[in-house]
C-alpha cells in the first residue's frame, strides 16, 4: 500500500483549501468528504470574495473541480471512521465507512462542527430565514422585524448589539434564561424588548419565518433572524488521537494547525469548536498545509 503525503479529512472550505496547497506543493494528498457541511441548509453564502451568495454546494463542487487539476490529489466520497497511529512504521493507518484503508504520513483534520439548536422546529427555517452569523446573512435580512435566540445575558447582550447594526427592529428572546435588569434597561433604551419565557414553536412557510409562539401563548410577529447555538466537534478523531484541548473547546495548536500529537493538523472550525466564516477557513486551511508542507520538507531534505 502506497503511503500518502497528508489525508485530509473534510471536504469544506478549510479541506479544500489545503489540499490544494498540498497539491500544488506536489504532495501526494487524499481529501475525504461525505457531505454532512453544517452550511448545506443554506442557498447562499457571503462574504467570500469573487463568490458573493454563492450556493454553498456549487462552492463544493467549484473548488472540488480546482483540486481535479492537480495530478497528485484523489477526492474520495467516504466517511472517514477510525484513524490509527502505527508506531512501528510512525504513519497512520486510516479506515473508512467503505471498508477502505490508506496510509499517510501527516493528517489534517478540518471535519467542521455541527449545531445545537434547541427549540422546537427551528431547524425547517435555518439557513432561509434564521442564521447564526450576521456577517454572513445580515445584509439580507437589513430592516425587517428581527427574532435574536440566546440563550445567556452575555449572548444577549452581543448579538442583540450586533444585530442593531443592520435592524432597529428587533427582539431578543432567551428562551427562559434569567436576564438582568440592567441589561434590559439598556435594550429597553432602543425600544428592544426582552422576552425571558421560553419558545413553544416557530411559525412561518417555506422556511421562512413569520410568528415566534411562546408557551404563555403570546406570539409575535418576526420575518427572520438569528440565533447562538452551541456546537459540537461531529466526528471522535480529537479524541481517538489524543488531542490536547483547552477548557474552552479550543483545540491546542501551535498557531499554525500543528496539534499536541505529532503529525497530526487541524484546520477551520474543528480547532475552535465554533463557526467560522468561508473566508477564514479557507485561511486556516492553508495555514495548516504550509505547516505540513514545512515539516515533510525538514523531515526529508
Amino acid at each position: 500500500m502506497n503511503i500518502l503525503d497528508c489525508i485530509v479529512i473534510g471536504g469544506g472550505p478549510a479541506g479544500m483549501s489545503a489540499a490544494l496547497t498540498l497539491g500544488r506543493a506536489r504532495r501526494s494528498v487524499a481529501i475525504f468528504d461525505d457531505g454532512t457541511n453544517r452550511n448545506r441548509v443554506s442557498h447562499e453564502s457571503h462574504g467570500f470574495l469573487t463568490r458573493d451568495g454563492i450556493n454553498p454546494q456549487m462552492f463544493k463542487d467549484l473548488g472540488m473541480n480546482d483540486l481535479m487539476n492537480y495530478p497528485s490529489i484523489s477526492p474520495y466520497k467516504d466517511t472517514v471512521t477510525e484513524i490509527e497511529k502505527l508506531r512501528e512504521a510512525e504513519v497512520f493507518l486510516v479506515k473508512t465507512k467503505k471498508h477502505k484503508e490508506y496510509l499517510a504520513d501527516k493528517i489534517i483534520l478540518a471535519t467542521g462542527v455541527q449545531e445545537v439548536i434547541p427549540i422546537p422546529n427551528a431547524r425547517q427555517y435555518y439557513g432561509k430565514s434564521l442564521f447564526s452569523c450576521p456577517y454572513c446573512d445580515g445584509w439580507e435580512l437589513r430592516d425587517q422585524a428581527l427574532l435574536i435566540i440566546a440563550y445567556t445575558e452575555a449572548q444577549a447582550l452581543h448579538m442583540g448589539r450586533l444585530v442593531y447594526n443592520w435592524s432597529k427592529d428587533l427582539v431578543i428572546a432567551t428562551n427562559g434564561a434569567a436576564i438582568s435588569q440592567n441589561t434590559k434597561e439598556i435594550f429597553l433604551k432602543r425600544n428592544v424588548p426582552i422576552v425571558t419565557e421560553p419558545i413553544k414553536s416557530l411559525i412561518g412557510e417555506n422556511g421562512y419565518l413569520q410568528q415566534v409562539v411562546f408557551t404563555s401563548g403570546r406570539q409575535i410577529n418576526r420575518t427572520g433572524g438569528f440565533v447562538s447555538p452551541s456546537y459540537y466537534r461531529s466526528n471522535q478523531f480529537v479524541e481517538q488521537l489524543r488531542l490536547d484541548v483547552h477548557e474552552n473547546g479550543v483545540l491546542v495548536t501551535d498557531g499554525s494547525g500543528r496539534t499536541s500529537q505529532k503529525n497530526v493538523y487541524v484546520a477551520g472550525e474543528t480547532e475552535k469548536e465554533g463557526a467560522s466564516s468561508l473566508l477564514f477557513a479557507a485561511a486556516d486551511g492553508s495555514k495548516a498545509a504550509i505547516a505540513v508542507n514545512t515539516d515533510l520538507m525538514l523531515e526529508r531534505f
